[in-house]
């Protein structure tokens, strides 16, 4: 086996892996992009029930406490 064999028994492996890992790891980062993109959106949907419901328990504790005045005034 001459040195040339060698370094190419060797050396197309290991750049081919190389060159895969690096896919994978872009493709990895991609998944992660969209992962984090659905979350935030998941979480901004979350925050705006979260206003509403909070706008709805304000009504609910103006309503009561007019309710109380009244029959204390009663």
């Amino acid at each position: 086996m001459t040195d040339t064999q060698l370094y190419l028994a060797i050396g197309v492996p290991v750049i081919a892996n190389a060159a895969m890992l690096t896919v994978m790891a872009t493709l990895l980062g991609a998944r992660i992009t969209s992962l984090e993109t659905s979350f935030n959106a998941r979480f901004a949907s979350l925050e705006a029930r979260f206003e509403i419901l909070t706008g709805k328990v304000a009504e609910l504790t103006d309503r009561v406490t007019r309710l109380e005045e009244r029959t204390a005034r009663q």
